[in-house]
């Protein structure tokens, strides 16, 4: 509990002293590049405080332009070891609750960070419009395409909204497989403990071939190749067991 208060205390602070001149940065220029560079050696500076270790693999794989970064999801330490190890500038879906904390919100909207009530089935599909578009104006996106976490961090069946935004997009999909997170926070846990994380990007999927009516055969694709780069106690159950992931 004492590394997730140090963590949080650090951020806080981060939040208050800094980000405020960051985003009066990028509103003078224009451009929100410095500040979102910037925060992600916050978040990776956190991450050594509290003895979080990221390891990437197989970054040789993420092809250049905008594409769409779709990853596993098992654990809320997911995104700081995931985020920063993007090398590029990337929006996100976050949490409709988030936008709720002054100063923050207004960093995040200045970085094309996405609201997301999925609550709300209305909403939600309109953050997905929103993503498309940030992806063809040449913003690179990254999404947990489970929707939710993993309660027992295998691989959950994925959703269509990632898939329908890369199709529209017309952007490529880089499958990124995070394992080690669930040891250092489980879903439903607030204690951060120390350990290794890995973040590896499989092979790039062109789209291009992909009509919306062949979304589920994109689904499939994208979410074997997230299996296949995770270690067989995250791998789905129908997989490990020698079956086929059942796309949703």
């Amino acid at each position: 509990m004492i590394r997730t208060l140090l963590l949080a205390f650090y951020f806080a602070l981060a939040i208050v002293l800094a980000l405020p001149w960051l985003i009066l940065w990028s509103v003078i220029v224009g451009n929100p590049e410095l500040m979102y560079s910037l925060a992600m050696k916050v978040v990776r500076c956190g991450n050594r405080i509290v003895g979080i270790r990221v390891r990437v693999e197989n970054l040789e794989n993420i092809p250049p332009g905008a594409c769409l970064f779709t990853a596993n999801h098992v654990s809320n330490v997911d995104p700081l070891a995931f985020i920063p190890a993007i090398p590029r500038r990337v929006a996100i879906l976050v949490k409709q609750e988030l936008f709720r904390i002054p100063i923050l919100s207004t960093g995040m909207r200045r970085a094309q960070f996405v609201p997301v009530d999925r609550s709300d089935r209305e909403a939600a599909a309109v953050s997905i419009d929103v993503a498309a578009r940030t992806l063809k104006s040449g913003v690179s996106f990254a999404i947990f395409a489970e929707g939710t976490r993993s309660a027992d961090g295998r691989l959950r069946p994925f959703k269509r909204g990632a898939f329908t935004v890369a199709i529209e997009a017309g952007v490529p999909i880089v499958p990124v497989s995070i394992s080690g997170t669930q040891f250092l926070m489980k879903k439903g846990d607030w204690r951060i403990r120390q350990g290794e994380v890995v973040v590896r990007y499989g092979p790039a999927v062109d789209t291009s071939a992909y009509s919306m009516d062949r979304r589920s055969e994109l689904l499939a694709r994208v979410e074997s190749l997230v299996a296949a780069g995770l270690p067989p106690g995250q791998q789905p159950a129908e997989r490990f067991s020698g079956t086929t992931t059942r796309p949703s």
